[in-house]
């Protein structure tokens, strides 16, 4: 018999990236989506204005469905960007007029009601530490996520400490992203053996600054993870994300159900 689940244990979570803008309906119990995930392209140019509009779609179409929140409760939403009370203090993949911008604003006035937004990788790190690999581990734990550039969350005790932009260490010299990131392998047309000594040089260094207990990788290469991981050399042990790219949907949700005291 399939699980019953409770409309007041539901929130819509939006992930937005470069290329698209996808949501889906959070069982903050469980970390399930429930149903199928709606993605829209992202907007080019993807102003604030250009942006609400397609959340304001997502969010509409979710609601239509069986296992929809009540139209007063929030929406999580994750941003790549730093964000700091609301506003955004950066801007990666998507138009430089985000920033300083008044992001909790712009989508609660687009949506008519309450939002929480979060930085895209902090929420893949929220969700890991709740449902995912990172669950019930004590100390720090850091969600590193190799794709474009380098995210990272950072998490202790299961508490998120926000806005830790562990991709813009400087590494000899450089941003260890533009160096160790996924597309910096693209970029450079190196192997596999060849990335993986990259990545060494990157986790050695995060390892001596914080001695974390675990770190969970995640990002659209963390599918390949075998032709690199076995070669990394760490005391801290090093896997895989397991909520891969339903991380940030579940991590958003997450964030607004504790934010607004829907969950603790």
């Amino acid at each position: 018999m399939s699980k019953k689940h409770s409309h007041s244990s539901t929130v819509i979570g939006i992930d937005i990236g470069g290329t698209g803008i996808k949501g889906g309906i959070v069982d903050i119990e469980t970390g399930d989506i429930l149903g199928e995930r709606y993605r829209i392209p992202t907007p080019t140019p993807s102003t604030p204005q250009a942006v609400a509009k397609v959340v304001k779609d997502i969010v509409e179409e979710l609601m239509t469905r069986e296992h929809a929140p009540s139209k007063k409760a929030p929406v999580g939403i994750t941003f790549p960007a730093i964000i700091s009370h609301g506003i955004a203090r950066s801007a990666a993949n998507v138009d430089q007029s985000w920033i300083d911008a008044d992001v909790d604003k712009i989508f609660s006035e687009e949506l008519g009601r309450d939002v929480q937004v979060m930085n895209d990788a902090d929420a893949a790190g929220l969700a890991e530490a709740r449902y995912g690999a990172g669950k019930d581990i004590k100390g720090t734990v850091l969600v590193i996520t190799l794709g474009t550039g380098i995210g990272s969350a950072f998490i202790f005790n299961g508490k998120l400490v926000p806005n830790v932009e562990l991709g813009h260490l400087e590494i000899d010299g450089v941003d260890a992203e533009t160096k160790a990131s996924a597309s910096a392998r693209a970029r450079d047309d190196i192997s596999w053996d060849e990335y993986a000594v990259r990545l060494q040089r990157y986790f050695s260094h995060v390892e001596f600054l914080f001695s974390p207990e675990l770190f969970i990788i995640g990002g659209g290469i963390s599918k390949r993870s075998e032709d690199y991981l076995p070669q990394l050399k760490l005391r801290t042990k090093i896997i895989t994300a397991e909520l891969k790219n339903n991380a940030g949907i579940v991590g958003g949700a997450l964030q607004a159900a504790v934010h607004f005291k829907i969950t603790k």
